[in-house]
């Protein structure tokens, strides 16, 4: 059960990720459990930071 619910997790941050590549706003997070709306703003911060750093175009 732990495995299943770190790839959830995981799939969170990676979905925040995208997402704050393509430009969506912070406000469009899709989840409501804390946990996973933790990890998906997460990959969000860190999509941004990338994109502003210059490491992504």
């Amino acid at each position: 059960m732990k495995r299943q619910k770190r790839d959830r997790l995981d799939r969170a941050q990676s979905q925040g990720y995208k997402a704050g590549l393509n430009g969506r706003s912070m406000d469009d997070c899709p989840y409501q459990q804390m946990d996973a709306k933790s990890n998906w703003l997460g990959g969000w911060r860190d999509a941004r930071d990338d994109k502003n750093s210059g490491m992504i175009k």
